[in-house]
């Protein structure tokens, strides 16, 4: 596959065609024309609605609402600080063990020098409130392991490492993140004769410590963490008789991971890790010097996957949800003991919540952003739930990425920074400038995303595919992504800057909030910047675009270059192209009717619909229809505007 090309849609029709960009004009500048429908236009009389307040700093005085609801508020940015991760405050004693832990002493010389060490035991039952995926756990019940909506019989299940399976299984396999389904589905006595054969069944085939892919930080961390949280699913009734393995294999893990944890490069793997060496420490007798070691580590590794804002530096909503799910079960560890957690594990999980919170869609469920699929309202009300944290959407961020505006019955998402660095990424999307807008509880426009489950029912040969520009609701120029799309979730030169703005307009008694960004990915190789603006009226029915290709250098070059700009709809909108080519008539199922039209300053921009598909957020890809706006642009630049508008 060239560089950036995408071939998303083999999976349902070749069309990595490339994305076009348009630009709407402002309110003092000629609406597009609304085409009117054959039906009468049934105009449904709404509450007026107030936009959300744009940040102080650009602040002016607006009138006050015309209703009684209050506006959902910005949150306010709050910057992490050092006492954020700071350590609890300890004695020379359990420094010393935490230094000597570090050196390579074992813990059992450390925590208890004069006697014998402890047997092996657990000291708790672990009671954490997040719970898992009933179905799959049934599902894993009657003889069949579901991994992201598909099934594969246990009897067929490779526990060798490395084995046949695909990324997603062998997550879920080597990972053991089985073991919270299963807990959720019905009573632990009922659970352990399903749990014990799959346990022994992976230690037989994985005798030997550190070898194959198993055997990464990540997967030992979360293997290790579910052993200790789920463990009474195993060891109840006749699964007491794989209690000596296990508690085997939970000090031979830790103990391997005591090892490689600091060395790994990732910083949510290296999450995984750390937070099981802690929950090893509070769990296993003589653990104290592990428990130690393990939050000194774990404290400082937070520090480094979070930026100020709250947002995980690979800006993957999925990535945020496992972090906020590692630390839930690891604050349940502490109360299994009775001890308080550091404090710094409370003030991470107040940002990592209200971060995530801004990717929700009007139908309350997560937006598809860098490779994760749309998390459903369930699941993202019992992490947050989980999680104790009671907080609003967080609608501005700096480093996190995302825009959000909430307009009434109108939600918002923009994408308005760059990718992830190498370092961080996980499964990186080139899209910038891309955005996803829902009406009520319907998604009207969205991203593909699923690329992180690709090697269930997503096709793992459409990876790559998903995580180019043509995935996702923004621009392209040439069939080239906006930054190169790379093997095992990286991404390459493209965009490196993005200059972006927020602010509320209005004229008359109209208001809107109005997003501009701008990127440089295509200016190397056309010698063009890319600008976006997005304005969304204060009632959520109507949402104005204007795409701009403008010279990244004073003189312009010659000449024109074909673009395509795609807006991926949502699941369930029936859409037809009107008869001028300029516009496309949209039924909802909310019985709603919409149409998206480009104004007629677009030059030889034209409207055509082509195949996609949408992954939801229990894996199942979906086809849907995409509006894609098509021609040629002067390389000296040119604007596109648009109009998406509730019509009745």
């Amino acid at each position: 596959m060239s560089e950036g090309h995408s071939d998303l849609l083999n999976a349902a029709r070749e069309d990595a065609a490339d994305e076009m960009q348009v630009a709407l004009p402002l309110f003092d500048d000629p609406e597009p024309h609304v085409v009117e429908d054959d039906e009468p236009e049934v105009q449904a009389e709404e509450p007026a609605v107030e936009a959300p307040p744009e940040p102080a700093s650009q602040r002016r005085p607006v009138p006050p609402p015309a209703n009684d609801a209050e506006p959902e508020p910005l949150e306010p940015a709050r910057a992490l600080v050092p006492a954020d991760f700071a350590l609890p405050r300890t004695g020379p004693i359990e420094s010393v063990m935490r230094w000597g832990y570090r050196l390579g002493i074992p813990g059992p010389i450390l925590a208890a020098p004069l006697r014998k060490p402890a047997k092996p035991r657990l000291l708790g039952t672990v009671e954490t409130p997040l719970a898992g995926d009933r179905i799959a756990g049934i599902s894993l019940r009657a003889g069949q392991m579901q991994v992201a909506g598909l099934k594969a019989p246990l009897d067929k299940i490779d526990y060798n490492s490395p084995s046949k399976l695909t990324p997603p299984f062998v997550r879920a396999v080597h990972g053991f993140l089985w073991m919270r389904d299963l807990s959720s589905c019905a009573t632990r006595a009922q659970c352990a004769g399903t749990a014990g054969p799959i346990f022994a069944a992976w230690l037989k085939a994985n005798p030997q410590v550190g070898k194959g892919p198993a055997w990464s930080v990540e997967l030992a961390g979360l293997r290790l963490l579910n052993w200790l949280v789920h463990a009474p699913i195993l060891l109840i009734g006749e699964g007491e008789k794989h209690k000596p393995a296990m508690l085997e294999a939970m000090e031979t893990t830790a103990r391997w991971l005591d090892r490689q944890v600091a060395s790994e490069n990732d910083r949510l793997a290296q999450v995984c890790g750390w937070a099981a060496i802690t929950a090893a420490g509070l769990l296993m007798p003589d653990g104290k010097p592990r428990r130690l070691y393990g939050e000194a580590g774990l404290l400082r590794s937070l520090g480094e996957l979070v930026s100020d804002d709250g947002g995980v530096l690979s800006r993957s909503p999925s990535a945020q949800a496992e972090a906020i799910a590692l630390l839930i079960d690891l604050r349940a560890c502490y109360a299994a003991v009775g001890r308080e957690p550091p404090q710094g594990i409370e003030s991470i999980l107040g940002l990592l919540v209200p971060a995530l919170l801004s990717l929700r869609m009007g139908d309350r469920g997560l937006g598809s952003w860098h490779g994760s699929s749309a998390m459903s309202e369930e699941a993202l009300d019992a992490l947050v739930t989980a999680s104790g944290v009671r907080s609003r959407p967080m609608l501005e961020s700096r480093h996190w990425g995302y825009q959000r505006i909430r307009g009434k019955d109108g939600v918002l998402v923009f994408d308005a920074a760059p990718p992830p660095k190498p370092r961080h990424a996980r499964h990186a999307c080139a899209s910038t400038l891309a955005f996803e807008f829902s009406h009520r509880a319907q998604r009207i426009i969205v991203n593909c995303g699923g690329a992180e489950l690709a090697g269930a029912l997503v096709p793992a040969r459409i990876e790559q595919g998903l995580r180019g520009t043509s995935a996702h609701s923004t621009l392209v120029l040439e069939e080239t992504n906006s930054t190169a799309v790379l093997l095992h979730g990286q991404v390459g030169k493209g965009v490196e800057e993005v200059d972006f703005s927020r602010e509320i307009i209005e004229q008359g008694a109209r208001k809107a909030t109005k997003f501009e960004a701008v990127h440089n990915g295509y200016a190397s190789r056309f010698g063009l910047l890319h600008r976006r603006i997005l304005i969304l009226s204060d009632d959520g029915g109507e949402l104005r675009g204007e795409d701009v290709l403008e010279p990244s250098t004073r003189k312009g070059k010659r000449g024109k270059i074909g673009f395509a700009m795609r807006f991926h709809l949502g699941r369930g909108i029936e859409a037809r192209v009107s008869d001028d080519g300029h516009g496309v008539h949209l039924a909802l199922p909310d019985a709603s009717y919409w149409q998206f039209r480009l104004a007629g300053t677009s030059g030889e921009a034209h409207c055509t619909l082509e195949d996609s598909l949408w992954v939801d957020g229990h894996g199942r890809p979906h086809a849907v229809q995409q509006i894609v706006v098509e021609g040629m642009a002067a390389r000296s630049g040119e604007r596109f505007p648009w109009l998406l508008k509730k019509m009745g």
